[in-house]
């Protein structure tokens, strides 16, 4: 298996952890994570003895997000038209992962650390993390699915309200709205979700998996429909002024002035 730079993928028999791996940056997902997660996710879906795959993230944090700092650079290092041509294929070959994904959520899962987070088939939260599909704040639209993946979660409706609010959320909040499955005591997310790993592992689990195949499959056209959406509607979203304003406004750590423009 390749080694990479930003991520770190752990095998013990069944199972397997995938642990994000850029904690001086609270674990934001750039370029190269994201090229890396497509990586992965295409390689493990060659797999056929991994049944449950663990998301965690090193440090503080499960993700911040996207690097807002990476969006302030004005040469081509960071070109948002590649970046979503990577995060399509990484989501793509996330959803159709033939096993069982389980997310770790502490600190925080913010923005496209939330979209990778509610891609889960399971979502466990630290009580004490922050849950926010952020977006918003910074003048852009969800991404990595996120409108898919909270409107699966939420309904259509809901969806659009929470995408708007940009609110950011304890877990508890999160469990009672349906965003998240279980809330963990303080320190014990890791622990609860290997437990919920040994049960799934002692679980017909093949027939778990053909189940997710046959759901995920009638839902796949619809996911990459939106992402194809998501990266224009990104595309378009970065080159306006509110856009500007946002990051400006994230990395001065002041209120943004929004003009609709």
């Amino acid at each position: 298996m390749k080694t990479y730079e930003t991520i770190i993928l752990e095998r013990l028999d069944r199972s397997a952890t995938l642990t994000l791996k850029r904690p001086q940056a609270m674990n934001a997902m750039d370029t190269t994570m994201i090229t890396e997660l497509a990586h992965c996710f295409e390689q493990l879906k060659k797999e056929t003895t991994i049944q449950v795959l663990l998301i965690k993230g090193e440090g503080k944090v499960f993700s911040a997000g996207g690097d807002i700092k990476a969006m302030l650079d004005d040469t081509d290092v960071f070109d948002i038209d590649e970046m979503m041509v990577h995060l399509k294929t990484m989501v793509e070959a996330y959803y159709t992962l033939p096993m069982i994904t389980v997310a770790a959520v502490h600190g925080a899962a913010a923005g496209l650390g939330f979209s990778l987070a509610l891609g889960a088939d399971i979502i466990f939260a630290d009580e004490a993390s922050k849950l926010a599909m952020n977006f918003i704040g910074i003048g852009l639209v969800p991404d990595g699915g996120g409108h898919f993946f909270m409107t699966e979660r939420l309904g259509s409706m809901k969806a659009k309200q929470m995408i708007w609010q940009g609110e950011v959320m304890n877990a508890e909040k999160a469990q009672a709205l349906g965003l998240i499955d279980y809330v963990a005591p303080t320190g014990d997310v890791f622990a609860m979700a290997d437990q919920m790993i040994g049960q799934l592992l002692a679980s017909p689990i093949l027939a778990m998996i053909e189940t997710k195949k046959i759901i995920h499959a009638q839902k796949l056209p619809m996911l990459q429909n939106i992402l194809t959406r998501e990266a224009a509607a990104q595309s378009r979203m970065r080159k306006t002024a509110d856009h500007l304003e946002g990051i400006e406004a994230f990395v001065a750590k002041r209120q943004p002035k929004f003009e609709g423009k």
